[in-house]
């Protein structure tokens, strides 16, 4: 069996964002061309108010598409184009960027529990300046499906294939195909998801220890691996992973805060549009 060689691995790093949210930075910005597509990897959680409660209050996107996993706790989003949503337990937003929205994502809770993952995900400059979108997905709607070894896999994105189980995602996106699947393998357990030549594949533990085509992923540790092969994740004690998956636009990425294009006129023109109150119009 051919696999996967793992590239690189590297720790998540303590980080601010909005109004003063902690949180884990696993990537983003220095190096974002080896995570292409995907420009962001954010891992929050934590049980004290302080760490959450400011929230992220009104700011603009333009160019890409973000996508917010929450595994614990209350978000409410709001958006210039008049969208509402609460984001809860085991729920996702999906949210196109494109031309532009301004948006606010504010918890509704100010105690317990905060806890999920926010991933920002290229779009090819063909669909920069397309329409924005806005999508929520309660639980139910995010497919669930156990393979023979136990173990489950919530497929948000893409297609789950172990060779026995197959599962279309909640969201497909042709330009980039992304996969992005939560696995959850119990003591013992072993998937062997089949994931197509030329993708891009980042594996990120955030429960337990997990093998991965036979080297150990500590918690908290990415990986990034080659792009061909076979790819095996397997966990003596148990874990939890994050998979990603894509396919690499190889298109230039110029980025300036939460704008990101293909070049430094396009980044000129969305500060522009947002001075001058054109932005997502």
């Amino acid at each position: 069996m051919n696999y996967r060689q793992i590239l690189e691995q590297r720790p998540g790093q303590p980080a601010s964002d909005g109004a003063g949210v902690n949180l884990i930075r696993v990537f983003a910005e220095q190096g974002v061309p080896r995570f292409d597509p995907f420009l962001m990897l954010d891992e929050f959680g934590s049980a004290n108010p302080d760490d959450y409660v400011a929230g992220f209050p009104s700011h603009p996107h333009r160019g890409f598409e973000t996508i917010t996993y929450m595994l614990e706790g209350r978000m409410r989003h709001e958006d210039h184009l008049g969208n509402s949503g609460l984001l809860q337990n085991g729920g996702v937003q999906w949210m196109t960027a494109a031309r532009g929205i301004i948006h606010s994502e504010m918890p509704e809770q100010e105690e317990g529990v905060m806890r999920g993952f926010q991933i920002w995900l290229n779009l090819p400059g063909r669909d920069k300046m397309g329409d924005p979108g806005y999508r929520d997905f309660d639980p139910a709607e995010i497919p669930r499906v156990t393979t023979a070894q136990g173990v489950e896999a919530l497929v948000i994105a893409g297609r789950f294939d172990d060779g026995q189980v197959n599962q279309d995602g909640a969201v497909q996106r042709p330009h980039s195909e992304p996969q992005i699947f939560d696995l959850d393998l119990p003591a013992g357990g072993r998937v062997a998801p089949r994931l197509a030549d030329g993708l891009r594949v980042l594996l990120y533990v955030y429960e337990g220890e997990a093998q991965v085509n036979g080297h150990t992923l500590g918690k908290g540790r990415l990986a990034r691996l080659s792009e061909t092969g076979a790819v095996e994740l397997a966990s003596a004690g148990g874990a939890k992973v994050l998979l990603l998956a894509g396919r690499p636009l190889g298109e230039p990425i110029v980025q300036y805060g939460p704008f990101v294009m293909n070049s430094r006129e396009e980044i000129e023109q969305a500060l522009r549009d947002y001075r001058d109150g054109r932005f997502g119009v």
